[in-house]
């Protein structure tokens, strides 16, 4: 016989229940205001309720804010309480932010009404953005290396280390299809191609949530974001309108959504700050219901983007759609398009119990919004284990095993774009003096949404640790990009004329000392960033070098001696002078911690690099747009100028080199619904072991309405030994040839496709067959 005292008090704390069963009975024992609170969020406002001065759990504060015990939708970015200042803001150690989020949770199930607890959300952009925690990659950098599984890998972690420390859902992945390199998100995408950006995003997805049966607390809720259409804004301005196609809109932007949801369970999905067809996005009931749940089936929730609901209105520091008159009239917006909670602090959504009770919304609206997020903080376990372990946390965050993934991955990112006569890799047995150059070339430099990692390794930490005692290496900072120059920091201050114009004559000097100077030049977190307000900048009308960088260039390509140009970036540069004057040109985007080791393994030849570009590199800003899937009639050409890119998406080289041949389909025709494979045989013929990336590109040659000049439909990185030889098939199939027609269908029409087969999208780097579909 049971005891009383073991008996569940009501239906939906009974853990042998249903998740969906525990839903409908917590449901209707909610009072409006309950509802209401679950629909809202805490993140700044942590300091005058949740937290001390040094971000300590208050329970006064605690019990003095939430006094009715209604509680409370989710916490925002625990690991930012406190007043510690650090490069990510302030925030708390690994086991620090584990017990502050225990603390949190264990008041809201104690002192609310029903015990509901929290969901705490983090960034998680290239890890979690915290104190301690592993930083890889920028995802830029991360669509270069065109592997899935090592993206999976590389997320999997970040859930981990994001996870033990009490947090439940990522605000991560990006999986705008980044359209404008001027847009200073950029580094924040997979990059130009809704292909690849979708196959990355998958990955990202399955690593953030496992078999999202979320046992033993390793995994988080993803968020898909931005919905939708984020990456091209009008003169590349974030937040401008989009003004696209429907068609457009469905083929390149919400593709990748539509296959994060399908195919890799994405639960979460996180409206976009921009206007299409003059809708804002978290205003629209097209978006979000009649596509996102409707046509897609979408179970799970949407969370609104930071303010974004008050911005429906007008919000003085950035901007506003003017589509509602106040915050009130915003929120029933909002509610009404089906924003699930609003981030990411309570605003607009205090208006929701007065709007049921003026009858401009109705209660059952608010049912429908807040039943799949309980539903998930059921299939959490959050009612069943809402706490987590400090000790774990303190164990493996930040971990030599994860430092190693993310160099692994770092080395993976890296991008040879020029190598005039094999200049790389350099043999330090025949180097007495190296000069390490350049604004970047004692930076550690992570990009947006960063934490404070266990460490950053700079190039000339990396290359100083790679050689040891064995060449001398000599250091010149050789110009500003701008005065300090981090991401938080609203101000961005150009460098002084006059000083960098000393630095670059000091550099000179010591350039003239060595046998080879490695130039580390770029971006940095101020020249390219998220805009978040009118005093916060991050997009630019040019795409040149920032400051007097190519007076640098110049001066070190004047000393005679061979120079290695290191790109640190987190969106294209026009590089014109580098790439006609440089003899070596290495892409490296930001790299995450081990920035440094990762280089000095590519310039010395322990790494083969194998990146390839997940975003055209434009000749100029005058250029764009200039992406490689455009339509036939765009890009005719410019007077006395040129159309293609500098470099084009997909491109890279490698120390070795690679031979494609023998290409052929298995089938030369098939049904509209059939499917066929491309096969090809590649082969390493050059000296050194390597990887490749074989891609595939479609071309419908007629078509009712018009179609890119080439998509890519599927690719696959090989890794092969010198001399080796592998045949790699890729496999064609409906979904690879369907299309919206000019009847908005979604079909394939019959007719012949040309098959491109290669290693970059450039024409020249293709081979070329067809294929032929009938009805």
């Amino acid at each position: 016989m049971i005891k009383e005292h073991q008996m569940p008090k009501m239906g939906f704390q009974n853990a042998a229940l249903s998740p969906d069963k525990r839903v409908r009975d917590l449901l209707r024992r909610m009072t409006l205001a309950e509802k209401a609170a679950q629909m809202m969020c805490v993140w700044q406002e942590k300091s005058t309720k949740l937290v001390d001065a040094d971000g300590n759990f208050d329970l006064a504060k605690a019990k003095a804010a939430f006094k009715k015990g209604h509680g409370i939708g989710q916490v925002g970015r625990p690991s930012d309480a406190g007043s510690k200042p650090t490069d990510a803001g302030i925030g708390k150690s690994p086991r620090a932010t584990a017990e502050l989020t225990n603390a949190i949770q264990k008041f809201f199930i104690e002192h609310s009404r029903l015990g509901i607890p929290v969901i705490f959300h983090e960034e998680c952009l290239h890890g979690h953005a915290a104190i301690g925690a592993t930083s890889f990659p920028q995802p830029i950098a991360l669509g270069g290396t065109f592997n899935p599984a090592l993206v999976g890998e590389l997320y999997a972690m970040a859930a981990m280390e994001t996870r033990v420390r009490g947090a439940h859902q990522a605000l991560t992945p990006v999986v705008d299809v980044a359209r404008d390199p001027r847009w200073g998100r950029v580094e924040e995408t997979f990059g130009e191609d809704p292909h690849l950006v979708s196959q990355l995003g998958q990955a990202a997805v399955r690593g953030f949530q496992g078999d999202q049966k979320f046992r033993g607390q390793k995994n988080l809720i993803a968020t898909l974001k931005h919905f939708a259409a984020h990456g091209q804004p009008e003169s590349g301005q974030n937040c401008a309108p989009v003004n696209v196609s429907e068609r457009l809109l469905r083929e390149t932007f919400l593709q990748p959504f539509k296959d994060c949801i399908h195919k890799a369970g994405a639960i979460s999905v996180m409206a976009s700050y921009n206007e299409i067809d003059g809708v804002p996005s978290h205003a629209s009931e097209w978006l979000l219901r009649d596509v996102l749940r409707q046509e897609w089936g979408f179970k799970g929730f949407v969370v609104s983007d930071y303010y974004a609901i008050w911005e429906l209105s007008h919000r003085p520091d950035t901007h506003g759609h003017f589509v509602a008159a106040d915050k009130k009239e915003a929120a029933a917006l909002a509610v009404k398009a089906g924003v699930n909670i609003e981030l990411p602090d309570p605003d607009c959504y205090l208006h929701l119990v007065e709007l049921v009770r003026q009858k401009v919304l109705k209660e059952s609206q608010l049912d429908e919004l807040i039943a799949p997020m309980l539903l998930w903080k059921f299939k959490m376990g959050l009612f069943d284990q809402p706490y987590v372990d400090p000790a774990q946390a303190e164990k493996m965050v930040g971990c030599e095993v994860h430092s190693q993934l993310a160099r692994r991955a770092a080395r993976e990112c890296i991008t040879l774009l020029k190598n005039e006569n094999d200049l790389l890799p350099l043999n330090p047995a025949k180097l007495k003096t190296i000069a390490v150059i350049g604004p970047n070339a004692n930076r550690g430099l992570l990009g947006g949404y960063s934490g404070v990692p266990p460490h950053k390794i700079s190039v000339l930490d990396g290359i100083r640790a790679r050689l040891g005692d064995s060449v001398n290496v000599l250091h010149a900072e050789g110009c500003k990009i701008t005065v300090g120059g981090s991401w938080n920091q609203d101000a961005v201050t150009p460098s002084d004329p006059a000083e960098d114009a000393r630095q670059i004559a000091e550099a000179v000097e010591v350039a003239k000392k060595s046998d080879v100077i490695i130039l580390a030049i770029g971006g940095n977190e101020q020249t390219e960033r998220e805009a978040w307000a009118r005093n916060h900048m991050g997009d630019r009308i040019s795409l040149d070098l920032f400051g007097r960088q190519e007076d640098l260039l110049k001066a070190m390509i004047a000393t005679g001696k061979p120079v290695v140009v290191l790109l640190f970036n987190g969106r294209p540069i026009s590089i014109n002078y580098a790439a006609q004057n440089a003899p070596a040109i290495l892409e490296c985007w930001y790299l995450g911690q081990e920035a440094g080791h990762a280089v000095a393994e590519v310039l010395f030849g322990e790494y083969n690099p194998g990146g390839k570009l997940p975003i055209s590199i434009p000749r100029s800003v005058g250029q764009l747009p200039v992406f490689y899937n455009h339509k036939p009639s765009a890009r005719r050409g410019y007077l006395l100028d040129e159309t293609t890119p500098l470099f084009p998406f997909g491109f890279g080289l490698s120390y070795t080199k690679f031979g494609f041949r023998n290409a052929r389909l298995a089938k030369k025709k098939i049904k509209r619904n059939g499917a066929t494979k491309v096969l090809v045989e590649v082969t390493n013929t050059g000296k050194r072991a390597g990887t490749e990336v074989v891609q595939l590109y479609i071309r419908d040659c007629v078509s009712s309405v018009t179609r890119p000049v080439k998509e890519l439909k599927g690719f696959r990185k090989i890794f092969l030994q010198a001399g080796e030889t592998k045949t790699v098939a890729l496999e064609i199939t409906p979904e690879s040839l369907a299309f919206w027609d000019v009847k908005m269908k979604y079909v394939v029409e019959p007719g012949e496709f040309e098959i491109l087969i290669g290693n970059s999208s450039r024409d020249a780097d293709l081979q070329k067959l067809v294929l032929t579909v009938t009805q």
